[in-house]
């Protein structure tokens, strides 16, 4: 998305480079002009095809908003919760990037990324029967964020974003991408890139299919 009037901003003046990867939305690339515009972004579902697609998509938005590599000044990744694989790959990259490239790297919550500023609910596919879930208002979590078995969750009067579908509600896409600079505030800045991990709220082996008795 080009910024007003259809001009660029020279790139030794731009702000900051934004970049994040989530299973459900994987991948996006925003460069922030203003705390409201970007010169590029991409968002698109890409379930179990992380590792594949990544790549290829960062470069072609780098080619078309005419970046390079040094032209990146930080990162900034949601940290889960989500797909494990999907966070693992995201954060690698993320990290690897900022290791060698020696930029600062910030992550913020996945569940708060799709919250946005709304009074709302959060719910995501957690796989097994359970899904991931937080309370949020005006940017804030109201209650700790969780895994909890669908059965078990008490929906109340309340809007529902993410996977509705999986409690009896519509389904709610948010744009992410806007989401990253709206919570700009929120953002977590890491200063030993190597102590950055993915927030999963349960174990690895939780991915993992179970043994029938």
């Amino acid at each position: 998305m080009c910024p007003e009037h259809g001009n660029f901003i020279p790139q030794n003046a731009a702000e900051d480079v934004v970049y994040a990867n989530k299973d459900s939305i994987p991948y996006f690339l925003a460069k922030a002009i203003n705390p409201r515009k970007f010169i590029g972004k991409v968002q698109e579902k890409c379930w179990k095809k992380q590792s594949e697609e990544l790549f290829p998509r960062l470069i072609a938005l780098m080619d078309d908003c005419h970046l390079q590599p040094e032209d990146i000044d930080q990162i900034v990744i949601s940290k889960g919760p989500g797909s494990y694989t999907g966070v693992r790959i995201a954060m690698t990259v993320a990290k690897v990037f900022c290791a060698m490239a020696d930029k600062p790297i910030h992550t913020v919550s996945t569940l708060l990324l799709y919250a946005g500023k709304k009074n709302c609910r959060v719910v995501t596919d957690a796989r097994g029967k359970r899904v991931y879930t937080c309370l949020f208002n005006d940017g804030k979590a109201l209650e700790e964020e969780r895994a909890v078995e669908i059965e078990d969750l008490e929906i109340g009067d309340v809007n529902i974003v993410g996977d509705g579908a999986l409690v009896g509600r519509q389904d709610e896409w948010p744009d992410i991408v806007d989401n990253f600079l709206e919570l700009k505030d929120e953002w977590e800045k890491h200063d030993n890139v190597h102590l950055v991990v993915p927030e999963y709220l349960k174990s690895s082996a939780s991915y993992l299919p179970q043994k029938k008795a």
